[in-house]
């Protein structure tokens, strides 16, 4: 069961990529307790799901500050710095993401 939170990031997510958002790849978002958001970039059309599987990136952090980073009141690098946000795996998959989603919308 996913909760209300985690449910609307996933929803978000689904839009922000659409059919293709370039990234051609697994990504996954791991918001610990709250659960996982996964981005199949890999096939087309991209699924966006909450089902835990490996993938090639992994950016760990809170939904809030997730939530902060989205409406950009937490920069990427700062959150970083802080530890609010850890990335596991490809590094320069990471960097993609952003603008991988603002291609998907």
């Amino acid at each position: 069961m996913t909760s209300d939170a985690l449910a609307q990031v996933t929803a978000g997510l689904k839009d922000a990529v659409g059919e293709d958002c370039g990234l051609g790849a697994v990504v996954k978002f791991d918001f610990g307790a709250e659960g996982v958001v996964v981005i199949d970039a890999a096939t087309v059309p991209n699924i966006v799901d909450n089902e835990d599987r490996p993938a090639q990136c992994t950016l760990k952090q809170s939904i809030a500050d997730f939530a902060a980073m989205s409406e950009g009141t937490l920069g990427a690098a700062q959150a970083m710095m802080t530890g609010r946000l850890k990335i596991e795996g490809d590094m320069g998959l990471a960097m993609r993401i952003d603008g991988a989603l603002s291609r998907g919308r």
